[in-house]
């Protein structure tokens, strides 16, 4: 599988496995279904970029960073966003967030094919 399909598919399977996640939290209820998309996209997001960086990268060292620090990125800009009370959840939705992009950035530089000529 081409890195940027892995890429695609695992970070969109973890980001809604992410948004799914606030299922057991009572307080995100009445934003479960925005959380969930929003998570899944940003999932999409990660692992289209990591994959496609990774195509360019043949280090697993700067695959994780890149996945790192794309993850991060995206989900600062998302926990920028209050939730309905007016509170920022920083830690909550970045550290997933960066989990995501460490297990992209890996994936797709051990797994992931790079096309051929």
């Amino acid at each position: 599988m081409s890195k940027v399909v892995l890429g695609l598919i695992l970070g969109t399977v973890l980001g809604a496995l992410d948004g799914l996640s606030t299922i057991f939290v009572p307080e995100a209820a009445e934003m479960l279904t925005a959380i969930i998309v929003g998570s899944t996209l940003k999932g999409l997001l990660t692992g289209a970029i990591v994959g496609a960086v990774a195509l360019r990268l043949h280090s697993m060292a700067k695959g994780i960073l890149v996945g790192l620090g794309v993850g991060l990125v995206l989900s600062f800009l998302v926990a920028l966003m209050p939730d309905p009370t007016g509170e920022h959840h920083f830690v909550e939705i970045m550290l997933p967030g960066a989990v995501l992009g460490v297990i992209v950035g890996f994936a797709t530089q051990r797994w992931g094919r790079a096309p051929t000529a």
